[in-house]
């Protein structure tokens, strides 16, 4: 009898996980990539240093998804110490840097991708590069050979779906995919880990792409963090500003004003910054602010958002420092965004990722309806619900 064979859509890490659990049994796993080779957007976030996932203690791992419950069990089960004992057994060291994050010894995400895709040949797995679904019925994928451009349809015993979400398309994550479900099989797609836009005034051109040093922010309803924010052209962005995202998109979910604040001097009290701000004769208002830990980039903002009737009153001036209100007109465009919030929904999965409307294909990675800041929380998901579809995929066709 012929081996089963498995089809997976998308070679990112989602999809090379669920690869990789299927690989260790006796089935015939194609993955179909229409990029000319794998995991385009994984080394393009390896660029500037790999950071496949973070140290801290799992309980507060998990909170960093806005869909805990969902995904904790198979984050638990594949979290970051399975993560670097299995980078170790590619052949890849890592580390735990200061900030808790782990990475790569050589920061590089291509040796690890190299290591990882020649044990997946050698564990006979196929992958069929410039080769793109054009759709889906049932357990039948129509393919396009875009080398000869030839169209041909094939079936298989169980499909895995790892597209991705609608970012950074030109990587190929364009979301062509949708069209294969049902509408309400998805909740729409939004921008995530992406900068926020703010109209300034010409005053504040002096300042673009300078960083708002050791600052704490907050939305109404959410935890401070505290870290560094670059102004820029269009507004704001950093990964402090990802982190309050979650809480900036329920904001337009409930048609609020999208509004952040800021406090510009975290280690000074009210009390203490209205004591260094007290008006001089002797030192100009440039100079006060300076001396008060007030930097160009940190002063600016303070002339563009704060009445200048305040500017001279040193108590009223340090509490709108350490309250400064940003009114933000919205995210910058999804094309922009290092991930995105939305995907297919949980309630149209069984427990085990096999879609409810077609029990041939499982669904994984972050075309699924979770969200999380940058840090190695996007990376260490894929990972988890990539081996979780591969577990489901293994348990239908043995059942």
């Amino acid at each position: 009898m012929a081996n089963k064979r498995i089809a997976i859509v998308g070679a990112g890490p989602a999809g090379l996980m669920a690869a990789e659990v299927l690989s260790a049994h006796d089935y015939e796993v194609h993955v179909f990539e229409q990029k000319p080779s794998a995991a385009r957007k994984f080394l393009m976030a390896g660029k500037t240093g790999l950071n496949i996932s973070h140290a801290e203690p799992i309980e507060q791992f998990v909170q960093r998804y806005d869909q805990v419950e969902w995904l904790s069990p198979w984050v638990k089960q594949w979290d970051a110490n399975w993560i670097q004992a299995w980078m170790q057994d590619l052949g890849i060291e890592s580390y735990v840097g200061t900030s808790g994050r782990i990475f790569p010894i050589e920061m590089k995400a291509a040796p690890l991708l190299r290591a990882w895709l020649k044990r997946l040949v050698e564990q006979k797995v196929t992958f069929h590069y410039r080769h793109q679904i054009l759709d889906l019925s049932n357990q039948i994928l129509k393919i396009q050979d875009l080398k000869s451009e030839q169209i041909f349809e094939q079936d298989f015993d169980a499909i895995v779906l790892a597209c991705g979400a609608v970012s950074w398309s030109r990587l190929g994550s364009d979301g062509a995919w949708q069209k294969w479900l049902n509408a309400e099989e998805i909740e729409p797609f939004q921008a995530s880990n992406a900068g926020v836009e703010k109209a300034w005034s010409r005053f504040m051109q002096a300042v673009f792409g300078q960083p708002l040093k050791r600052v704490e922010a907050w939305v109404e309803c959410s935890s401070k963090t505290q870290g560094d924010i670059v102004i820029t052209h269009y507004g704001l962005e950093s990964g402090l500003i990802y982190k309050q995202g979650r809480a900036l998109r329920q904001q337009l979910k409930q048609q609020l004003s999208m509004c952040l604040y800021l406090d510009l001097l975290p280690d000074l009290s009210v009390a203490q910054l209205a004591q260094k701000l007290q008006p001089s004769k002797k030192q100009s208002t440039a100079n006060i602010w300076r001396k008060a830990g007030l930097d160009i980039a940190k002063a600016n903002l303070v002339r563009e958002v704060v009445d200048k009737s305040l500017w001279n009153h040193a108590e009223k001036l340090a509490y709108e420092i350490k309250h400064l209100k940003i009114e933000l007109s919205g995210f910058r465009p999804i094309e922009e965004a290092i991930s995105c919030a939305g995907g297919v929904k949980q309630s149209v999965f069984t427990e085990h990722l096999q879609l409810k409307s077609n029990p041939y294909v499982f669904c994984c990675g972050e075309m699924l309806d979770w969200d999380a800041p940058t840090g190695g929380y996007l990376l260490t998901a894929c990972f988890a619900t990539g081996r979780a579809a591969g577990q489901g995929v293994h348990q239908y066709l043995t059942q």
